[in-house]
């Protein structure tokens, strides 16, 4: 009886048994590190990547870019500033994460002077994760309306008004009245007086597309403006509840759920963009909008504009997510000789790869639209919002079996949101997990679960009818000039401070020795290359600052601080983590900085046997959480703790005291509260 086998599904139990230390299901037998558990195999953990690296930014926003920026020219600016701030950016990141096998705040182990590096991220992720599903939340609205014979925007109906039209409107005209007097009158007063234009004297007007109309007037219910919240659409609240459980359901187990997830979610949008892309070359129109993407079009003169090579360079930057924390949290699941080095390539080559794509499939399509509807692609090409929920819905519509191609297009957007979600939350649940990894191993799940709860309640306020407009605040203030000075500020910490050699011995301790010639290129980029790249982006970004505004509705001053304070919110924790440290250091002003900027004692790799000669008299590396209650500020958890704590406090209290200057108007505005 017992030559019988089992079936596999039953035999994965006893291969992959549940240590004693681990009530969560998060650590297996097999894992090298026992307390806080690895990657189930390597493909878990290049498919969590590539779907965190690969997300919506990729299909809404680099085929605009490209085409905006000299169509096929711009693909050389992208690849240049992908050598030089893209991928040596993630080598670092996952190297520094695999290296320590901490998440983003602990390991600043490296670093103590720069620990509030490691909390910034953490805080921009959050405020990113909180309307980032909100999107997620729009796809799923649009997925499900698109089970219809016929799709809701296809035509302008109950909803629409007088402007929903495909067409140019006529709003004036020329009508002879009496004999040889002609007057421009309304047309909608020549409709109603029955006249007839005189033939060529007709004003036209742009119409608004039927999804344009939808977007505004169904899906999201868009008010006036910020400071008209309105009531919260029941059914987009439902659909990020929706969200936050499949997000949730993927992640109770941590890695080693969301690592079979990824399976699904990181390779089914390649499986509909060749779909789509198939479909599309058999359009009438589609090799215009190729040529338009990257083709004949193509314009190499715009390589001598600086905007361009900005462009180029801030694309990669953000498309790759470094200096969000992710790439770190992910990474510290590897075992410690795994090649993150062929891992960072790979990943990388991959999310450009995967943005060339995507722009195949989106203009074939456009250029099939502006075919049947007589305008040139540069009419109806559009970027981020725009193109996903106006743009390709509604050249979706005007394709035979519109339904299936809809439900198709939203899934996958669906899909690429979810991989980087879940990389997102995974960076949180990290943090807490290097924080107090007793609590985590017993209540892994309702930490999690609980984490989800809270983004959903706080990600409400994005599903009002002022949504909108919250969703696009967040993403100007928070996802752009917080993540620059992070990444700006690693590279100094750990290349200049650190020292560049030393960091490079650690990864040579991981992969293996390496001749010197191969480290040439990634020193001249650690040192030199990168950093002034991203200061220069840094410097354009505030140099171009421009007040927010949505479909040319400006933001309110109330609202352009709120951002301010986001942003000063996430990034002040830096210079105030460093003044802690500096505090607690002994000595003269002069020798707490210097102890301030050598690594803890207790870093260096998280396991004994693999720390050999160089890391041999590290101190054991976990601190006693009761010694942190005892104490706030006596130990690195409970720092941490308190910093998030209080930044969120602050935050919300400054929300509080912005909205206080502000009183309800009877119109549903608000107006400015001067006090005497």
């Amino acid at each position: 009886m017992d030559r019988l086998k089992c079936p596999s599904f039953f035999k994965c139990r006893g291969k992959e048994k549940v240590t004693a230390s681990s009530e969560d299901f998060h650590i297996r037998e097999n894992d090298e590190n026992q307390d806080r558990g690895n990657w189930s195999k390597k493909s878990d953990y290049l498919l969590s990547m590539v779907g965190y690296a690969v997300g919506l930014g990729n299909v809404w926003r680099f085929p605009y870019l490209t085409y905006n920026n000299g169509g096929g020219a711009f693909l050389i600016p992208y690849a240049i500033m992908l050598a030089l701030a893209g991928l040596p950016l993630f080598f670092l990141e996952c190297s520094l994460g695999q290296f320590a096998s901490l998440g983003p705040v602990s390991v600043w182990r490296i670093l103590p002077l720069f620990q509030g590096v490691g909390i910034t991220m953490v805080l921009i992720s959050i405020f990113v994760t909180i309307y980032y599903n909100v999107i997620i939340a729009y796809s799923l609205y649009y997925m499900f309306a698109s089970f219809q014979s016929k799709l809701p925007w296809e035509n302008c109906s109950y909803w629409a008004d007088e402007n929903c039209s495909r067409s140019p409107i006529v709003t004036h005209c020329n009508v002879s009245i009496r004999s040889n007097e002609i007057f421009q009158m309304n047309k909608s007063w020549v409709d109603a007086n029955n006249l007839t234009c005189i033939n060529g004297s007709e004003v036209y007007q742009p119409g608004q597309l039927p999804s344009e109309q939808y977007w505004n007037k169904v899906a999201l219910q868009r008010s006036s403006g910020m400071d008209e919240t309105g009531v919260i659409v029941w059914y987009l609240a439902l659909c990020l509840l929706l969200a936050w459980l499949i997000v949730g359901a993927a992640l109770f187990k941590g890695i080693k759920s969301s690592g079979k997830v990824v399976y699904f979610t990181a390779i089914f949008p390649y499986v509909v963009l060749l779909i789509l892309l198939i479909r599309g070359a058999t359009l009438d129109g589609a090799s215009k909008g190729i040529s338009y993407y990257i083709g004949a079009q193509s314009n190499f003169t715009k390589l001598r504009e600086a905007e361009v090579w900005k462009d180029a360079a801030t694309q990669i930057f953000y498309s790759l997510s470094v200096a969000w924390g992710g790439l770190v949290a992910l990474s510290s699941y590897n075992k410690f000789n795994n090649n993150c080095y062929s891992d960072a390539i790979v990943v990388c080559l991959t999310n450009c790869l995967t943005s060339v794509f995507a722009g195949f499939a989106i203009f074939s399509i456009l250029g099939h639209m502006a075919h049947i509807s007589g305008k040139e692609v540069s009419q109806v090409v559009k970027s981020g919002f725009d193109l996903a929920f106006i743009a390709y819905p509604e050249a979706l519509a005007q394709l035979p079996g519109g339904p299936f191609w809809s439900i198709l297009f939203f899934f996958m957007l669906l899909t690429l949101g979810l991989d980087s979600q879940f990389a997102s939350i995974e960076t949180i649940t990290t943090t807490i997990q290097d924080l107090f990894p007793k609590v985590m191993k017993k209540m892994r799940v309702p930490i999690t679960l609980g984490c989800c709860l809270v983004l959903f309640l706080l990600g409400l306020v994005c599903v009002t009818q002022a949504g909108i407009y919250w969703v696009h605040l967040i993403d100007h203030f928070c996802a752009g000039w917080g993540i620059l000075i992070a990444a700006i500020l690693e590279l100094i910490g750990i290349i200049w401070i650190y020292g560049g050699n030393r960091f490079i011995e650690d990864i040579e301790m991981m992969i293996g020795a390496k001749r010197w010639i191969f480290w040439l290129w990634w020193r001249a980029c650690w040192f030199v290359i990168t950093p002034i790249l991203l200061i220069a982006i840094l410097i354009w970004s505030l140099v171009q600052f421009h007040r927010p505004d949505y479909a040319k509705i400006p933001y309110p001053d109330w609202g352009v601080a709120l951002g301010w304070c986001m942003i000063i919110f996430c990034i002040i924790w830096i210079p105030i983590m460093a003044i802690i440290k500096i505090i607690q250091a002994e000595g003269n002003i002069f020798q707490r900085i210097v102890s301030c900027c050598r690594p803890a004692s207790n870093w260096g790799p998280y396991l004994e046997r693999h720390r050999g000669e160089r890391y041999k008299n590290m101190d054991p590396i976990q601190e006693k959480l009761h010694l942190a209650i005892m104490s706030p500020y006596a130990s690195l958890d409970c720092q941490v703790f308190w910093a998030f704590y209080w930044s969120f406090y602050f935050f919300f209290k400054s929300v509080s005291l912005l909205r206080d200057y502000y009183v309800p108007h009877s119109a549903g505005q608000f107006h400015l509260c001067y006090v005497n």
